[in-house]
């Protein structure tokens, strides 16, 4: 069993479980904030990067490590709530490019921002757990502490996204609010803080994985750490289904392992190739996404 475990096949499945988690985990916030505002945020990466640099600041400060994510979570939650209220507020409502636009415009802001004030060298954060793979049989096996807790949060992260979706009265209104906001009104919603909410806690979402991902030693954080990442975790949840968290996350995990496969057996220069292969087969077999049910409505 130990050389099956060590092997090239297993190693390249849990590697990509590992990159995986990220995929879907940005995808998860995407579907977030789609489900609670009917809105696309391509600034889902650049955000989370900057709340992750003011929080992880209080290092200088000799702050600790679960402090910083703390302060990065509330730093997650402002920056949520303001773009909400400042930038997206007076979007609803209008063409849908519209909010497209101002967020790829925030997302530029916020990458120059971060570089001006921190600079493009990568920051070191600390890690809690060891990123030392264990061993087998004197031979490493493909898994470490941290990347045991980085799928653990994942997984976390998925269910109470999930459970606040499907059991929760709050995750109902949530959904009322961006499918039929006026309606939602005359039932006594409060429409606007919920709208608000929705961004604030996808931004938690994306915090999250920002700080995962910085805090890998390969990594480190940059005002671009995320970019590529976002990329991938727009596919995962265009594959998966902007309705479903589940699917976000599962579609994440499955692009992972193949491109950690097409990495290793054919070129890292057609990974890309292959995801967007992918994204075109799935939607062309359910252009709403793969794991998001079909409804018909009623005339």
């Amino acid at each position: 069993m130990d050389p099956f475990l060590t092997s090239r096949i297993v190693t390249d499945i849990l590697g990509g479980l590992t990159n995986g988690v990220s995929f879907g985990m940005v995808a998860l916030s995407l579907v977030l904030i789609w489900r609670s505002t009917g809105v696309l945020n391509f600034a889902q990466g650049a955000m989370p990067m900057f709340a992750t640099y003011v929080g992880f600041a209080l290092l200088s400060y000799h702050f600790g490590y679960w402090a910083c994510v703390v302060a990065c979570i509330i730093a997650g939650l402002l920056i949520g709530g303001l773009t909400e209220r400042l930038l997206v507020r007076g979007l609803y409502g209008k063409p849908e490019i519209n909010p497209i636009v101002v967020m790829v415009g925030f997302l530029i802001v916020l990458e120059a921002v971060a570089a001006a004030i921190w600079s493009s060298t990568p920051r070191s954060i600390p890690s809690p757990f060891s990123s030392i793979h264990w061993q087998l049989a004197g031979k490493p096996f493909a898994l470490s502490p941290f990347t045991v807790y980085e799928i653990a949060s994942a997984l976390l992260v998925m269910a109470a996204v999930a459970a606040l979706f499907r059991f929760t009265k709050l995750g109902l209104q949530l959904r009322a609010s961006a499918l039929a906001p006026e309606v939602s009104r005359l039932l006594g919603v409060r429409v606007g803080r919920l709208l608000t909410l929705g961004w604030m806690l996808s931004t938690v979402v994306g915090v999250i994985t920002t700080i995962l991902v910085a805090s890998n030693f390969f990594t480190g954080l940059t005002p671009q750490v995320m970019d590529g990442i976002f990329a991938y975790g727009f596919i995962a949840a265009a594959i998966g289904g902007l309705e479903s968290p589940v699917g976000a996350i599962i579609a994440g995990v499955v692009l992972g392992v193949v491109n950690q496969f097409v990495t290793d057996y054919v070129n890292q220069n057609a990974v890309i190739i292959i995801a967007l292969a992918i994204l075109i087969v799935s939607l062309m077999i359910r252009p709403s996404g793969v794991f998001t049910k079909s409804t018909q409505r009623r005339v």
